[in-house]
């Protein structure tokens, strides 16, 4: 995996290309994504959330179904539930899907601009920077000992010092285990590598 500055300046590149925000969940296993990160208005995200849309969306079924990119506008799955509608009401009138990776690990993406249709060059960038960012979000396949023991440490409760001391090393070279661990892992805090070291079965 890439570290969090890289993975920072691509979202940052999304964000530039996204003018009425962005959904993206990053290699789903399991029905849920490993990570996620979105900019739509909270009005939009409130309504989703509590119209259990997630498992109606017809954008989220053509990611589940075709790899590539395409207008929501041009999406012929149905939508009974009127999602496209509703979202336009809540100022996503035109957006795109980007879907990529096999299905073992899918990444879908929803990109939404209030005033037009993406443009083809539009959608190609947007497809380019999803599909970097599923590469630099990709799970590593296993920790080190080493960092596993003192991300195991810190999850139980013990502070640096105690784990030093349980693992009979210096501070200093505890907080160096924790530090490549948060870095495999993509990882900012020590409690986010512990949750991303979980839901990648690597803890």
């Amino acid at each position: 995996m890439a570290n969090s500055t890289d993975l920072d300046r691509t979202l940052a590149e999304l964000d530039g290309l996204a003018p009425a925000g962005y959904f993206l969940g990053l290699h789903i296993r399991f029905v849920a994504p490993i990570l996620t990160f979105q900019t739509y208005n909270q009005a939009w995200v409130d309504r989703y959330t509590q119209q259990g849309y997630a498992l109606r969306d017809p954008m989220i079924a053509w990611g589940f179904s075709a790899t590539g990119s395409t207008r929501w506008s041009e999406i012929e799955i149905p939508d009974p539930f009127e999602i496209f509608a509703d979202a336009a009401l809540h100022g996503l009138p035109y957006g795109i899907s980007v879907s990529c990776g096999p299905m073992t690990s899918r990444t879908i993406a929803g990109v939404a601009r209030q005033d037009r249709e993406f443009t083809d060059d539009e959608i190609g960038r947007i497809r380019d920077v999803i599909l970097r960012l599923h590469d630099l979000t990709e799970p590593p396949e296993s920790l080190t000992e080493a960092q596993k023991e003192a991300l195991r440490l810190i999850a139980e409760g013990d502070r640096h010092a105690a784990a030093a001391a349980k693992l009979k090393i210096s501070e200093s070279a505890l907080k160096a285990r924790l530090n490549s661990a948060r870095q495999r892992l993509t990882a900012r805090t020590t409690a986010e590598a512990i949750q991303r070291a979980k839901d990648y079965r690597l803890l």
